[in-house]
């Protein structure tokens, strides 16, 4: 062996020393003792849960009671003596409010219907009561079939859809085995060719062309019954899935632009499948349906002025000591969709997170670094505000230019994924940081947290860290009825929330915050991501 070589096996072993001594530095046994008590003991995290879903939810951005939320939250933040509680605002576009609906099949019999309008509906002329029709449009050659034909009508443009026995599973607790195969990294399936969008000449959608021929054709509503989809994936790539419930259950999505079209469209409402299936069967019988139908909705404008934009996002700290330029963050998005009340989405990932702030600030910890809350606005538009924070605070992914505190901050932690316990974390294939959480977990057994995830996962807040290269976490978390009845529906309520787990959450939550923000290193970072030019 030359010595050029053993130089470099003695640097690279002295390296992995080190790897492993930074991973392995002691805890602060009491604080961590600390914060078990605290969490586990004085929790208040239901009560933070109860204010902000059933008081101010639903918490749909640019809406008065997002802003009510916020007035609240922020007071509370002050109370326990967080510093620097501020919002920092950004555009938007028009919020959206519902003010009335009901809904009756009044012909062949009375029915009250199970519905809840879509977001950003536009509003019927009062109470209407109008003949209901099917539709089958499935591209624009379709639309000469019923031109002309669809004035004064309440369409249902979906067939009926079976309604299967709840005989899958319905609430997801992961198993040994699951937790077994979060912890292997996934072979990816052949890259496909990307699919042909549905666009015309003119750049608009097929569904714009569709919603342009309803308001031409006089339209008075658009009656759907939701997706065609009876199971749901357990989301983070895992393969496992749960049956979504029915049975008044409604997974209402958008219907309408927020941009400077907002309200141009006609009314659209999602029923319950099971009331949508029973008129197109009698229609199918040439029985005429009609319904009578009140959707009251109100736009809120935006203005161009900064303190007045429609979305927010929501920060407080706690300062650190001799690291104190550095920061940990910790966050969840503070806005919901509109059919329930946000319980588990997110609420419970809010309350969790201040929860932890609470719980620090309680017990008295003195993290070396700055330990920073952040409560994100607009994500259910596309993760809007924390892609904005990051692109004003740490730099923009589309040309990797990056700003000094890109050096300063040592991690991000997010929830958002409902009510159930934590199991593990995500490692965002930062392959690096696997030994620094791995000294942590044994402490953590026996609240059920025990798995390292190495894939990298998507579809909340913590991409828009990593894709600037800043180390950004989601913790692994049993989802329970998540995905089978409570994401994006109008039994997304308080009732649904699993008070002892969203109590561990936090404690979990502040652990990992709390031994981040102590170490002596940052946590490891991966390569930057690469920008196609």
């Amino acid at each position: 062996m030359s010595s050029t070589t053993r130089t470099m096996v003695t640097v690279s072993a002295t390296a992995a020393l080190l790897t492993v001594v930074l991973a392995a530095q002691p805890p602060d046994h009491a604080t961590l003792a600390a914060i078990r008590d605290e969490g586990l003991g004085g929790s208040q995290v239901t009560d933070h849960i109860s204010w902000l879903s059933d008081v101010y939810g639903p918490r749909v951005t640019g809406t008065p009671a997002i802003e009510q939320a916020r007035v609240w939250t922020m007071e509370k933040l002050r109370e326990w003596g967080l510093s620097d509680v501020h919002e920092e605002r950004f555009a938007f576009g028009h919020g959206w409010s519902l003010e009335r609906f009901h809904a009756h099949m009044v012909e062949p019999q009375v029915m009250p219907i199970i519905g809840y309008p879509k977001s950003w509906s536009s509003s019927t002329e009062g109470i209407v009561t109008a003949d209901v029709t099917r539709v089958d449009i499935e591209t624009e050659a379709d639309f000469e079939t019923y031109r002309g034909t669809l004035r004064g009508k309440i369409v249902l443009p979906q067939p009926a859809r079976e309604v299967r026995m709840l005989e899958g599973d319905l609430v997801l607790r992961m198993t040994d085995e699951q937790l077994a195969e979060a912890s292997r990294t996934e072979v990816p399936p052949p890259a496909r060719g990307r699919r042909r969008g549905r666009g015309g000449r003119d750049g608009l959608s097929f569904n714009d062309r569709l919603q342009q021929f309803y308001v031409e054709e006089g339209v008075v509503a658009v009656l759907d019954r939701g997706s065609d989809s009876f199971m749901m994936g357990a989301g983070s790539g895992l393969p496992y899935q749960t049956q979504r419930t029915d049975g008044g259950t409604i997974f209402v999505g958008r219907g309408g632009p927020r941009d400077e079209n907002a309200g141009n469209v006609v009314p659209s409402v999602t029923l319950a499948v099971e009331h949508y299936n029973r008129m197109v069967r009698i229609l199918d019988k040439d029985v005429p349906v009609r319904v009578e139908l009140h959707v009251e909705t109100t736009f809120h404008d935006e203005t161009d002025a900064a303190d007045q934009m429609n979305a927010f996002n929501i920060l407080a700290e706690i300062p650190g000591t001799d690291l104190a330029d550095e920061v940990v963050m910790v966050g969840a998005h503070f806005d919901t969709t509109h059919a329930g009340t946000g319980a588990t989405d997110n609420t419970t990932g809010v309350a969790a997170m201040m929860e932890v702030m609470r719980i620090l600030r309680t017990i008295g910890a003195r993290p070396r670094r700055t330990i920073r809350l952040a409560l994100w606005g607009a994500e259910e538009q596309g993760l809007l505000g924390s892609r904005e924070y990051v692109r004003r605070h740490f730099g923009d992914p589309q040309t990797t230019g990056l700003l000094p505190a890109h050096q300063t901050l040592s991690g991000y932690f997010n929830l958002d994924n409902g009510s159930g316990r934590l199991r593990g974390i995500w490692l965002q294939e930062n392959f690096a940081v696997a030994p620094v959480f791995e000294a942590w977990l044994p402490s953590l057994h026996d609240l059920g947290v025990t798995t390292l995830g190495p894939r990298s996962v998507s579809g909340t807040d913590h991409t828009a860290f990593d894709a600037v290269g800043l180390p950004g976490f989601q913790f692994i978390q049993d989802r329970l009825e998540y995905n089978a009845r409570t994401h994006h529906s109008n039994m997304d309520v308080v009732d649904r929330v699993q008070r002892d787990d969203v109590v561990q959450m936090a404690v979990v939550a502040a652990i990992f915050a709390y031994n981040t923000a102590m170490r002596d290193e940052l946590l490891p970072r991966k390569a930057l991501p690469r920008v196609d030019r």
